[in-house]
Formats: C-alpha cells, structure tokens, sequence
C-alpha cells in the first residue's frame, strides 16, 4: 500500500494499522533527509500550506512550519488573535478566504472539539488536525508511538501509561487510540477528578497509584496539568498533585528496571516532572521533538500525494 486510506488527517480513529505503517516507513526516509547536510528536498515545490492557529502554540507550529518548508511548499503562517476573527468573522469564512488565494492544505489547530471535522466537510482542501480542543492532536501520538519503535524497536506488545490530565488532553485520546490500534497495552493514571468517567471503555485501564503504575509499564507518557482548560478546581494545590502524581529521579531509580520517559510538551519542570528526570538517559523527549519534524512530514508528503492536480 503506497497510499493513506483518508484525504484528511483529523484524528487517529479514521486511520488504520495499514496507515500507521505506512507514515513510520515515510517518515523513516525524511528522518535520514533532515541529518543530512542539505535538508531539503523539492519534493512539495508546487503545493502552498496555510498554518491556521486560533489556539497558542510553539512546538506544534515550528514543527509544521519546519517539515512544510523542508518539504520546499510555499508557506503561509496566520494567527487568530492578530486576524479578522477578532472582528467576528466566522471560520468558514476565514478558510475560504484564505482558500480563494489557491492553497492546497490547511494545518489547524482550534479550541472547539470537531473544528477540522466540520471544516473538512465544508472546504475543497486536505485538512491537518493540528490539535481540536480536548478532542485530539494526531499528530502527537504518531510522533510518540514513532519515538517507542525507535527506543524500543516496537510499539507491539509494550506496556504505556500516560500520566496526568487525561479529563483535558487531546494528546491522552489520541494516544489511547494510536497505542491500542498497534497492540500495545495501555494504563491511566492521575487523579480521579482528572480522568474521564467512561475511560475504561476505551479498552484502558485505570490506576491510581503512580508508583504500581511506574512498576508495570515500560514508557511513562508524562502529561501536563492543562490549568487554561480549567475553570474549577481539581484537586487543592500543585505541591499536592507533584507529591502524588510527580516523577523524581529518586522515584525513578527505586524501581527494578529502566522504564522510558517521555512528555509532549511544554514541560511544567518540578510538577509532573523534575528537572533531573526530563535530562536524564531515560527521557526522549527531545527525540520525540525531532521525530515530530519526520512524521509531519510523512504526514504533509502523503497527504499531498492525494490532491489531484
């Protein structure tokens, strides 16, 4: 199979295994692109990307911006809180406009769940889910299920737990989805006002005790503690939930074997993870963030490769 089965990527739900081979195997190939000398390859010269963020962003949208201009497209980079949806223009609108310029391929990331489902279905353009609310961001758990294989030499078979804000996080869902479509066994594990209620439907299970939950598993997905998405309080103080729910390095090397670190960023250092863990041997974190360049890419070629001219 040298194509994806979708014209869009919107979630990890609407790909296959078939899917997810195919993109590790592209995104294989871009990986020996971007360590050598000249980086770029004229692969994408004809095909122009419109960056579309209505929600803040660093790593997500350098990366995109990075494997688009890698790939030799033509860029365009907006953002909504300098734009013309402060003056009430509605996201319809905004994309045709943008559309009308001739681009090929929106990237977006939007604070309403389902905003590249229904923008998908209203434009004439292959939609990037760069992140839709607390729905999903697929991309993230292509680059963390890409960074296991490469630690680990599969994603089959190991055991992950994703430690956290499950309730808040787009990176959980789409995780959730990735890990279990490639075989592996998956656990969560925070604070029960931070986990959803119907979670064990997912096929997960549910642990409350991060140091039984550090025992089991093989890779620790650290998450942070999405405090912009909370308008209540979820548990009484920071120092608390670090207590609880915090890896330390003491933490880590009282266990009876090297588990693998990893976090999506941006790291909260001294809550969900002390300084000493995120530089230490075990974490990949900064793989992780190489990686993401290689998989947006695969992600961006393929895509692309579907637009008929």
């Amino acid at each position: 199979m040298n194509e994806l089965s979708v014209n869009h990527l919107l979630g990890i739900k609407y790909l296959n295994q078939a899917d997810i081979d195919l993109i590790f195997k592209t995104a294989d190939h871009f990986k020996e692109v971007i360590n050598r000398p000249i980086k770029k390859v004229p692969s994408l010269r004809d095909i122009t990307i419109a960056n579309l963020f209505f929600e803040n962003s660093t790593r997500t949208r350098l990366s995109f911006e990075l494997a688009e201009k890698r790939l030799s497209a033509d860029v365009i980079n907006f953002s909504a809180s300098s734009s013309s949806v402060s003056k009430g223009e509605t996201l319809i609108d905004t994309v045709n406009n943008i559309l009308s310029m001739k681009v090929d391929m929106v990237v977006m990331r939007h604070p309403n769940p389902g905003a590249g489902i229904f923008l998908s279905k209203h434009v004439d353009a292959s939609i990037i889910n760069a992140g839709d609310g607390t729905h999903e961001h697929p991309t993230q758990a292509l680059l963390d299920s890409y960074s296991i294989r490469e630690r680990l030499g599969e994603v089959k078979g190991k055991k992950v737990v994703i430690v956290g804000d499950i309730l808040h996080s787009r990176v959980a869902l789409s995780n959730i989805f990735a890990l279990k479509l490639q075989g592996a066994e998956v656990k969560v594990c925070g604070p029960k006002t931070l986990l959803p209620r119907y979670v064990e439907s997912l096929g997960v299970g549910v642990e409350t005790n991060l140091r039984k939950a550090l025992e089991w598993c093989d890779v620790a997905n650290m998450l942070r503690v999405q405090n912009e998405r909370m308008e209540i309080s979820y548990f009484p103080s920071t120092r608390e939930y670090t207590q609880q729910f915090g890896v330390n390095k003491q933490l880590l090397d009282s266990l009876d074997k090297q588990i693998v670190i990893m976090h999506p960023g941006p790291i909260n250092r001294g809550v969900e993870i002390t300084s000493d863990v995120a530089d230490s041997k075990q974490a990949i974190i900064l793989d992780q963030v190489q990686n993401g360049v290689a998989i947006r890419m695969a992600v961006i070629y393929l895509l692309a490769s579907k637009i008929k001219p």
